[in-house]
């Protein structure tokens, strides 16, 4: 196993204490970005009139190009840095900005929404084009993981794309740091630090791709999201906890089947999960 690309033990510790990493080399070369954004652009003409790229959510099941892009070695290496040899693919999703647009994706904790446990994910931000403070790059709350998870409440009321947000007063909205990526670099962050993103009011697109990744001890509730499918990415599955997904073969590919969280599961799953 190549080790060319495996975190430093300082920027594990890194990690580990504030919760999220910047700073790493480039996982898609400049020369690749132009390609990289019309595959995106080719993915994009699966959606119906009147979606977005939102609904682009575990399409790593039924297209290759983004089944290939969440195994590259490169990411793989630096995932097993932080979670260990044994280790699974199970989620992605667009978050795309476009410009002069108010939405916001407001302060949460993604384990909130996730029926897993324990929390062992690692979640990896890889920037299609530049994400910086002026298109509304992701902030995150340093350290905030380190108080586990906290009470978020329901609202519609909001420019929001999610309904499930952190209520006020639990942490310093003042000590946030931005995110700022260039195209084909990362971000890293842990499934419980408290991030959001405000509104792009530039003229500049805003593109990245989530991808998670969780240890093998790490399960599923079934009864909450029975369409979970995991994808083995390196070392060996002793639990057997989740179903396993079949690899895609054609580029690009609409997924049908609609994963659930336990935000759209709704209250009972909620209270169920976390109380």
């Amino acid at each position: 196993m190549s080790t060319a690309h495996h975190l430093t033990p300082a920027q594990v510790r890194h990690y580990r204490e504030e919760g999220y990493l910047l700073g790493l080399p480039p996982i898609v070369s400049p020369a690749e970005i132009p390609q990289l954004n019309r595959d995106l652009a080719s993915l994009m003409q699966l959606l119906k009139p009147g979606e977005d790229a939102k609904e682009i959510r575990e399409w790593h099941e039924t297209s290759r190009w983004l089944f290939d892009i969440c195994m590259r070695p490169r990411i793989l290496d630096i995932v097993e840095s932080i979670i260990g040899p044994d280790f699974y693919l199970w989620a992605s999703n667009f978050f795309i900005k476009e410009p002069n647009t108010k939405d916001i994706v407001g302060w949460h904790q993604d384990a909130y929404y996730w029926p897993l446990a324990p929390h062992n994910t690692v979640t990896v931000w890889l920037a299609f084009l530049d994400s910086d403070a002026g298109n509304a790059a992701m902030k995150v709350i340093p350290r905030s993981h380190l108080a586990g998870l906290m009470k978020h409440r329901r609202s519609t009321q909001t420019d929001s794309v999610l309904t499930l947000e952190l209520e006020n007063g639990q942490f310093r909205e003042d000590t946030a740091v931005s995110l700022e990526l260039k195209a084909g670099e990362i971000s890293l962050h842990d499934d419980r630090i408290v991030h959001g993103s405000g509104a792009n009011l530039s003229a500049r697109r805003r593109v990245g791709l989530t991808m998670r990744y969780s240890g093998t001890n790490v399960k599923c509730d079934l009864s909450v999201n029975p369409h979970f499918r995991q994808y083995m990415c390196r070392g060996t599955d002793t639990f057997k906890h989740n179903p396993t997904g079949t690899i895609p073969t054609q580029p690009f590919g609409r997924l049908i089947r609609q994963h659930i969280s336990v935000e759209e599961a709704g209250p009972e799953a909620e209270k169920k999960l976390r109380y």
